[in-house]
């Protein structure tokens, strides 16, 4: 599956300054100034993990293929986007086409960056963003509310049991409420209607607090407001400088692992994304081996069975699936080759019903 990650937040709060450094596509203006980016700016950027390589230096293969994930670097809201101020929700809809959202929360106090609201205060921050996602969600689905009035009243019975779904969500995030907390999310014809309005308040949310070198500090008293507040929501927060990322990017692998460990860090900002967004998502990867010619990593939803994992490799294995041959990660480390894993008895046969698990090297089978 593609993964879009959405980047968020109040205009100079560091969000391209982050895109930057987690991309490492200098591309994005960081400039001290509001609105400096005008245009989503978008990224392609491999996943990170030590699997694929690890992988690869067993098989040799003529290709190596990463998973990928794509940032946008969306516009900073202001209070009134919703109703065109600043930008202009033009920019909400770059938001609905994202998986998960990045909320970017300023916790440094630096005089020579211009804060939008004249003040240092991350949980005010948090308000006015997603209270402009929440004000543009009512405003749909009043749209959709009223489409299915019209069709009601001309006799249409399924508008009219749908109608009363609409206005019981209405009358949910019409109370200050994220659409990601409705009760009733997860019945069929409430997913339809968020499937078809791509509601921005039902989407995931992580926080990232963004703090200068010395704010990495546990007891940063701007990041415990941020992670108090992420706690009421169930949300997951990471903490980075992006700054300290942003300087990381000249530097070689090595350097970059020498410079982390000295500031105490054990991951590197586009990791801990990465982590929070698999977490919050629910989502693994696994491999394809491809006869040795390509080491290939996929992303799916944990959960998916053998059939629709081979769909993502290629369509016609998902209509003519037979079997999987699955081999675990540490197995093929340990064997060495696939080969070696068959002599060892390590390749396991698994039919349509076999939910595919974290890091499995799986050959497909398939009859079209």
């Amino acid at each position: 599956m593609a993964l879009s990650i959405g980047i968020i937040g109040l205009p100079n709060v560091g969000k391209s300054t982050l895109f930057n450094a987690l991309t490492k596509a200098q591309d994005a203006a960081a400039e001290n100034y509001p609105f400096c980016t005008i245009e989503p700016n978008k990224a392609i950027v491999p996943l990170p993990d030590e699997r694929l390589k690890k992988l690869a230096a067993l098989v040799k293969p003529q290709k190596i293929v990463n998973a990928v994930i794509t940032f946008v670097d969306i516009a900073g809201l202001v209070k009134g986007a919703s109703k065109g101020e600043g930008l202009g929700n033009q920019f909400l809809g770059n938001i609905r086409e994202t998986n998960v959202l990045i909320h970017i929360v300023r916790c440094f106090e630096n005089p020579d960056i211009v804060h939008v609201a004249g003040e240092i205060n991350p949980l005010s921050d948090i308000e006015t963003v997603e209270t402009e996602l929440l004000l543009a969600d009512i405003q749909a689905l009043e749209r959709k509310i009223e489409k299915l009035q019209k069709a009601s009243k001309a006799g249409d019975k399924i508008s009219k049991e749908h109608l009363a779904e609409a206005e019981s969500f209405f009358a949910f995030i019409n109370g200050n409420k994220p659409a990601i907390l409705f009760p009733e999310k997860e019945k069929e014809t409430v997913k339809a209607l968020l499937n078809e309005l791509k509601l921005m308040t039902s989407k995931k949310i992580i926080y990232c607090a963004n703090v200068d070198e010395e704010g990495l500090d546990p007891d940063n008293p701007f990041v415990r407001q941020v992670k108090e507040y992420a706690e009421s929501r169930n949300a997951p927060v990471v903490t980075i400088s992006a700054k300290m990322e942003e300087d990381l990017i000249s530097l070689t692998e090595n350097e970059q692992a020498e410079y982390l460990s000295a500031s105490g860090i054990t991951e590197s900002g586009l990791e801990k994304i990465i982590k929070a967004s698999f977490n919050a998502l629910d989502l693994i990867s696994f491999f394809t081996t491809t006869g040795g010619k390509e080491v290939h990593e996929w992303i799916i939803p944990k959960g998916t069975k053998a059939p629709q994992a081979a769909g993502e490799v290629h369509t016609d294995f998902e209509k003519g699936f037979i079997r999987a041959e699955v081999i675990k990660y540490d197995d093929f480390i340990k064997f060495g080759s696939e080969a070696a894993c068959r002599s060892a008895g390590a390749v396991h046969v698994h039919g349509k019903d076999y939910p595919v698990e974290d890091g499995d090297v799986i050959h497909f089978l398939f009859n079209v």
